[in-house]
């Protein structure tokens, strides 16, 4: 099965209302794939695509899933009807790659580090190591994420972290079954760079690993981020 690689169509929306950048919108579902197993001797093998362009890899070499394109607006911003709880890959791994704001799609870094947001008694703090698959926000758009998001709350759990270097991906791995090239690993947590399973995931996600991060509410982010304004 062969991918179509499709031309984006520009609709001007001035008065759509505020959707984060990195939530998936209507049209945007996963795109025909033609994946292929290439041996590299010692049972060892490496899933690509048979017409993969740069695109496809991530700076760490991991091969992405595919997703359709649909229309932009004038500012090159997506369009369409909001897919809440779903992120398409491409912009996942844009904002996490670049730690770009996951709502305006700004820089994200702030005096103090970054902003990461988590659902209260979604995550445990004290669990190591601390890993999320949320991109950060920038300090103007913290409120508005947990307003907007459907996996926060008005009052999310804040982690300003002094770093957050990348851990790996979430993903599927591929294998031959039946003479086919298909998925027969689906991995319960993040998989790490260096994993020996890498060669043949499909990701879907990137994962960050939150170090040296300080646990705020928004209220005291506010209070912090003044403090050094």
């Amino acid at each position: 099965m062969t991918t179509t690689r499709t031309t984006r169509k520009t609709t001007v929306r001035p008065d759509s209302p505020l959707i984060p950048f990195v939530i998936q919108r209507e049209g945007e579902e996963a795109a025909p794939d033609n994946l292929r197993l290439t041996p590299l001797g010692s049972g060892r093998y490496r899933l690509s695509y048979a017409d993969e362009d740069p695109r496809d890899r991530d700076l760490r070499g991991v091969l992405w899933a595919r997703c359709g394109l649909g229309p932009i607006d004038d500012q090159g911003r997506p369009t369409g009807r909001p897919q809440w709880r779903m992120m398409p890959p491409l912009r996942q791994r844009g904002c996490m790659q670049m730690l770009r704001c996951q709502v305006c799609a700004g820089p994200a870094r702030t005096s103090l580090g970054w902003i990461f947001l988590a659902g209260p008694s979604t995550v445990e703090p004290n669990n190591e190591p601390m890993l999320t698959n949320q991109p950060p926000v920038c300090p103007e758009h913290a409120r508005t994420a947990a307003e907007l998001c459907p996996h926060l709350t008005a009052e999310p759990m804040v982690f300003l972290a002094r770093s957050a270097p990348l851990y790996g991906v979430n993903g599927v791995g591929y294998g031959v079954r039946d003479g086919n090239v298909q998925v027969v690993k689906r991995p319960a947590g993040p998989i790490p760079y260096g994993h020996p399973l890498m060669p043949t995931v499909l990701a879907s996600q990137m994962v960050r690993r939150l170090g040296a991060f300080r646990l705020l509410t928004l209220g005291e982010l506010s209070t912090a981020l003044e403090s050094t304004a």
